[in-house]
């Protein structure tokens, strides 16, 4: 099998994949149009996020057999496309539900705990106690909308803090040892901290908007490592001046660029977040650490030598 990738990764892709006689070919630079022009002379294809795989794409590769995604998201997919044109498609959430478990974990202590401010001002020769005050995660109850592989690793690092974890999903009676599922209604009676573990669809683009941060009963703190555009981020700067969000912690942003690489758009919500106390920024990298890198490429492997070995 000939398999196309078009963006850089761990080098055991390419090490293991050839070990098993696939015929490789790397591409990280050409454009949407000129893949296009060669996609049906292969029979898979891994990415990450640099080429949309659009209807076009993807009638245009007449011979693909599988789409591997290096990640969790599958939305650069056309889905309903890929699956109608027999196409197998492959992702790697197990990869780094762990980075990204702990990257929520480290954002709420440095947020709730004040760590990144205090430590500022001690540089600054500012010594500060009672205004640098913590709050505590032990007793607060932690709801995560989506319970998958990031849901869950999130939900067992949140146990071991004392927190009580509830959870939304859209499927049935997956609660577990470290959390209890519930309705979208109760979620929003109990949280105290909100964190978003869903991908990007129809149905979850500004699922956190003006209405939804209304109906939460409790003020909150909210984290999102998910997608940017799953939250409505000028209701979200709304909430965090009126003291409603009383603080959030966001790897991901509305403005990204679909590739991840960078801001496409700045305003003065963005502006806000960037220069705000009540804010941590990280560019899109909870699930970006060194172990999880290698992880998803493992796991991709695995899945392509598993299907067609």
């Amino acid at each position: 099998m000939e398999i196309l990738l078009l963006d850089k990764n761990h080098p055991l892709i390419t090490d293991q994949l050839l070990e098993k006689n696939f015929i490789l070919e790397e591409d990280f630079t050409s454009s949407y149009d000129e893949v296009c022009l060669k996609i049906q002379n292969y029979d898979g294809i891994i990415i990450r996020s640099r080429i949309p795989l659009d209807a076009n794409f993807l009638n245009k590769g007449k011979n693909l057999k599988f789409i591997a995604r290096v990640g969790a998201g599958m939305e650069n997919i056309d889905i309903p496309v890929a699956e109608k044109l027999g196409i197998q498609l492959i992702n790697s959430p197990e990869g780094n539900r762990d980075s990204v478990a702990e990257h929520v974990v480290g954002m709420l202590l440095i947020l709730m705990n004040r760590l990144f401010i205090a430590s500022q001002e001690v540089k600054n020769g500012i010594w500060l106690r009672e205004e640098n005050r913590g709050d505590e995660l032990l007793g607060k109850t932690v709801g995560l909308i989506g319970y998958g592989h990031m849901g869950k690793a999130t939900a067992k690092r949140l146990s071991g803090f004392g927190c009580k974890v509830i959870f939304h999903d859209i499927l049935p009676n997956i609660s577990d040892e470290f959390a209890t599922q519930v309705s979208l209604e109760e979620l929003k009676e109990q949280a105290e901290v909100l964190s978003l573990h869903i991908p990007l669809t129809d149905e979850t683009h500004y699922l956190i908007n003006e209405k939804f941060i209304s109906e939460m009963k409790n003020d909150f703190y909210f984290v999102n490592t998910a997608r940017g555009k799953n939250v409505e981020t000028k209701y979200l700067v709304e909430a965090l001046k009126s003291g409603k969000v009383k603080g959030a912690c966001l790897d991901v942003l509305e403005y990204e660029k679909s590739s991840f690489e960078n801001l496409e758009s700045e305003n003065e919500d963005l502006q806000y977040l960037l220069s705000s106390e009540k804010a941590i920024i990280t560019p899109h990298i909870a699930g970006w650490t060194h172990q999880s890198k290698e992880k998803l490429a493992q796991v991709i492997v695995d899945k392509i030598v598993s299907s067609f070995c």
